[in-house]
């Protein structure tokens, strides 16, 4: 039996298409990195739409916004919902900002149809999902679940030199609320899927019951910088070179196993970057993912057993940013995302995420769930980025019908 409670699906795509004008970039993306002026117009006119509706905004001091709509029993613990504003360097419209806009258009459909929910509800922007800047991902919901300590969040640095602290202040948004968890019902984001698996099998709605695990790691490969055109090969230590196999070592973790495994450098510096210059010292990313933590481990062993002996005869220097076992979501919540999209007639699957995503801390504290839709070619992180209106409709009303449910639930 299909409702007839519905949200503006052209109001929410509006509404997406005016975030996406703060940070627009050539290419049909969007630059919004956290903590940057750019974020600031964003976060200003997000709190300005909430501010209209009539909820109650409120900043801690990792810079989260929780905008809150209060229920008939404000004693009540809320239901949350939410995601992110900011971007990757080059990034799409939708990653994040889907989940946060759309949450801002249940909070619109629910003053449009009159209803008041038992519990409240909040919706929630967290700081720097994406660790573009300050290297660092999920660092607002990581602060807040307990994750990272605050004050060693406050001292991680962007490549500039800039402290996140300071970056805070310098945006107006380091706020007076503590960061830490407090007492919730549920938290249910929606996201693209940032894969191809819905698009493939013509689905509508992933109804997402946990994520992947993984592993961080940051390397500085420390060799020698010499003239290129004078020193031979033979003592040559080229901090490139080693680099190249230890890439090559990645690539191969990974297709060791399977479609489901993961490995990735994503991040590259090199020193001094000179085109007649062997390549004194390199810096870079490594990231392992699996469904199962124990693949995961096993390959970070394999890894950590095989790519020093690569990186000879420069010296190496791995350092281990986390380590995350897979995140099961809450079967309650899951259970209502599933029958939301069968009430409303949507085809839907059950998928695991590839991406970490800042539910997986918030489902440290809180009951859990999330909301996928397709995205055209499984494709993000990239300005090219897109799906349809309609499919962003089908999830911010899975969404709504969710959050509602959950709301109104009986206690007990």
């Amino acid at each position: 039996m299909q409702t007839n409670q519905r949200i503006d699906g052209q109001r929410l795509w509006t509404t997406l298409m005016a975030m996406a004008e703060i940070g627009a970039t050539p290419k049909g993306g969007v630059r919004r990195l956290t903590l940057t002026e750019v974020d600031r117009q964003g976060r200003d006119r997000f709190a300005a739409w909430c501010r209209a509706l009539g909820l109650t905004l409120r900043v801690d001091e990792i810079g989260n916004m929780f905008a809150r709509r209060e229920g008939r029993d404000p004693a009540r613990p809320p239901v949350l919902m939410g995601s992110h504003l900011d971007s990757q360097p080059s990034g799409g419209k939708f990653d994040g900002a889907l989940g946060v806009i759309a949450g801002l258009e249940v909070m619109r459909s629910l003053n449009d149809l009159g209803l008041t929910t038992e519990a409240p509800i909040e919706l929630v922007n967290w700081t720097d999902e994406e660790g573009s800047r300050f290297g660092h991902s999920l660092m607002g919901s990581g602060t807040w679940a307990g994750v990272y300590p605050r004050e060693k969040t406050y001292a991680l640095t962007d490549a500039e030199g800039v402290r996140v602290d300071a970056a805070l202040d310098a945006i107006g948004y380091r706020g007076p609320e503590p960061a830490r968890p407090f007492v919730a019902d549920a938290y249910f984001e929606l996201h693209i899927e940032q894969g191809p698996i819905l698009e493939r099998e013509g689905k509508t709605i992933g109804i997402v019951t946990g994520a992947q695990a993984q592993i961080w790691y940051d390397v500085r490969i420390e060799g020698q910088d010499a003239h290129a055109g004078t020193t031979p090969p033979g003592v040559r230590r080229d901090a490139l070179v080693a680099t190249a196999r230890v890439i090559e070592l990645v690539d191969r973790i990974m297709r060791a196993r399977g479609e489901d495994g993961r490995g990735t450098v994503g991040w590259l510096q090199v020193a001094p970057n000179s085109r007649n210059v062997v390549p004194g010292e390199t810096r870079f990313s490594v990231e392992f993912r699996h469904p199962d933590f124990a693949q995961v481990q096993a390959m970070a062993a394999e890894f950590e057993a095989q790519a020093p002996a690569l990186a000879a005869p420069c010296a190496w220097h791995l350092t281990e940013l986390f380590r995350l076992d897979a995140t099961p979501f809450d079967p309650g919540c899951v259970a209502l995302v599933e029958q939301a999209a069968a009430r409303l007639g949507l085809p839907a699957r059950r998928i695991v995420s590839g991406a970490g995503h800042d539910a997986v801390y918030v489902a440290r504290h809180v009951p859990t769930a999330m909301i996928f839709t397709p995205c055209k070619d499984g494709l993000s992180h990239n300005e090219a980025e897109s799906i349809e209106p309609h499919e962003a409709e089908a999830g911010c009303q899975v969404l709504f019908e969710a959050v509602l449910a959950r709301a109104n639930r009986v206690p007990g």
